[in-house]
Order: C-alpha cells, then structure tokens, then sequence
C-alpha cells in the first residue's frame, strides 16, 4: 500500500502490519523545532538495544518515564548534561530536550527504512495517481477546478 504523507497514521500503519499489509506512507514534517532551525526528532538516533537515544551532541538520552497521550503509550527519554551542552541552543529552548516514542515505532521506523531503500517508491505513486486527474482537467478544456464548495467544482 502506497499513499501521501497526508495519509500517515501511526496507529493505521500498525493495523496493516498486523493484517500482513507493506505499507510506504511518508511521515509528515511537522516539527516546530526544525521549523525555528533546531535539530527534529530525526536527528537522534535510537539505539534499540539500549532502549536510548543518541543526540547531535554525542550525548545517551534515557528513558524517563512512559505517558498516554491520545490512546497511544508514549516513552519519554531525556538526559541531565543538557543545561551545560554547548549546542543546546540548536536543540531546545527547554531546560533539556525531550525526545517521546510510541510504543510500536518500531513498525514506523522499517516503514521509513523501506522507503529509504526504494526512493522512487513515491515517484511512481504520483505518476499513477495524479495521472488521471490531470488528463480528465485536459479533457475538459480546463487548467484549473475551483474546489471551495460544491457547487464550484466544475471547471470554468
């Protein structure tokens, strides 16, 4: 199964796991702190057989505590240098920086390590799916659909 990172659901993702479904869904960018120029998420490293995370820094952030947010039960790892880190700036504007992974990320991180390894996965699902649409808008004699509400959803 291949959809937009529109699409992505970490709790979806993990039913078609289940029901023996491969799924290639992009995760969203939707950090705040990459936004404002500090380092996301994707750059600590989670090292699997320690259960912690590694930061730009060098430094081993531990598991703290474990929370329930949104039905979905969430890890928290931080670690107690980052007051005195010299690139704390780049990475928080807290007292340290928090890092939480959902008890099942594993299945999302394969997902991404699939995607990694075959780059042109998504390029082919836009050609496919977006075809269509174009040729249909080319058919009707239109460059554009105006699509605020219903009644204008015919090309001019």
């Amino acid at each position: 199964m291949v959809a937009d990172r529109g699409y992505f659901d970490g709790e979806e993702i993990l039913a078609c796991e289940d029901a023996g479904i491969t799924a290639f869904v992009p995760k969203p960018q939707t950090s705040g702190s990459k936004a404002e120029g500090r380092f996301g998420k994707q750059d600590f490293i989670y090292i699997a057989q320690d259960d912690e995370y590694r930061c730009p820094a060098g430094q081993r952030l531990i598991k703290h505590s474990t929370t329930i947010e949104h039905a979905m039960t969430l890890h928290v790892y931080w670690c107690s240098v980052c007051p005195a880190c010299p690139m704390k700036a780049q990475c928080t504007t807290g007292k340290e920086r928090r890092v939480r992974r959902w008890e099942h990320e594993a299945v999302l991180d394969a997902m991404q390590a699939r995607l990694d390894r075959d780059p042109d996965k998504m390029r082919v699902r836009r050609q496919t799916a977006e075809h269509p649409y174009g040729t249909i808008k080319a058919w009707m004699g239109s460059t554009h659909f105006l699509t605020r509400t219903l009644g204008r959803v015919i090309p001019r």
